[in-house]
């Protein structure tokens, strides 16, 4: 005998329609590298995302093709987010601090046919690009400029997108997304995750006795997108409906509060070096910024000190100590 409930897929596309429905106006704001502030709304990333997928299957993606960003945190990235999974294909986020002999390794191991890359990184891209051989690279022009020969613009391809192209059919066990950890011996392994694995994740994220994500919250993923997805924030926070807050490449503790005292964060993740900064500079100053109350902050990737969190406290912020791997998709407690 079988149950008679909904049998329902768990996978990207219906989370990105359940955005689209209920939180289009939420908005999306992102520090850009000129420093000043790109706002959008979780419904321009849901189309722009549709757009992506259009345009990535238009030049020839095919499920199950890996397509590697090489981006800080922002809104095209959070586009991509959604978009190349979207469209049948595998996120696969470069980790930007790696040595370029180590990156030039995981593009050639996942096979990434399609690379998106920030203009800004572009320094960075040209130490492996005669090591690599992606079949076409995509670039997000923050400066204005045209791409360099050979390569082709990101605002090109979602406007040359078509609208006729069917949608694929996402199955809850293909492969949604991959991440290269380098924390073994050896070379850096890949761990692929699935859709449903991500949507699991992302809903045990706002449970009460995890992050507590709701509608309610601000949050501000420190955490790099090309890093353990950004400890999948960006898809909880998709799901729950929260008002998304990227700091692009200016993670310095001065802009990081101000983003998080203009914009009302009340969560935030990253790492304790990142908070040690932080909490130094409230305490050489501490009326400078005006903290959101309700304001969390999870520290993951070592062990907090515990003379940190108990200096926290004195401010009354709040410190969460989180602990996972890439392997657990990433949190594990």
């Amino acid at each position: 005998m079988r149950g008679q409930m909904m049998d329902f897929p768990l996978t990207i596309d219906h989370l990105l329609r359940r955005i689209e429905s209920l939180f289009s106006p939420v908005e999306v704001v992102s520090r850009v590298p000129d420093k000043s502030l790109d706002r959008s709304t979780w419904g321009d990333c849901a189309r722009r995302a549709r757009r992506l997928a259009s345009g990535l299957r238009s030049m020839g993606l095919e499920k199950g093709d890996r397509v590697a960003t090489l981006m800080w945190n922002h809104r095209p990235h959070l586009e991509a987010y959604y978009g190349i999974p979207g469209a049948g294909g595998v996120l696969h986020t470069l980790n930007l601090r790696l040595a370029p002999a180590d990156l030039a390794y995981i593009v050639n191991h996942a096979q990434d046919r399609f690379i998106i890359v920030d203009d800004v990184l572009l320094p960075l891209y040209e130490q492996i690009r005669e090591q690599v051989a992606p079949e076409k690279v995509f670039v997000v022009a923050w400066q204005g400029q045209a791409p360099p020969e050979g390569m082709h613009g990101y605002e090109e391809l979602l406007a040359l997108a078509p609208a006729d192209i069917d949608p694929v059919a996402l199955d809850e066990q293909d492969a949604f997304a991959m991440c290269y950890t380098s924390g073994t011996t050896g070379r850096p392994k890949g761990v692929v995750y699935s859709h449903r694995s991500m949507m699991l994740h992302s809903l045990a994220e706002c449970l009460p006795d995890t992050l507590n994500l709701s509608q309610r919250d601000n949050i501000l993923p420190v955490v790099p997108m090309f890093h353990a997805n950004a400890w999948g924030l960006p898809f909880a926070g998709g799901l729950a409906g929260c008002k998304m807050i990227l700091p692009g490449p200016h993670l310095d503790p001065v802009s990081l509060l101000d983003l998080m005292a203009d914009e009302k964060a009340t969560f935030a993740g990253g790492v304790p070096t990142i908070w040690h900064g932080i909490l130094q500079h409230l305490k050489a100053d501490p009326e400078r910024w005006s903290l959101s109350p309700e304001l969390r902050m999870v520290v993951g990737g070592s062990a907090v000190p515990l003379q940190m969190i108990r200096e926290f406290d004195r401010l009354g912020l709040r410190v969460i100590q989180a602990w996972g791997m890439t392997e657990t998709s990433p949190l594990g407690t």
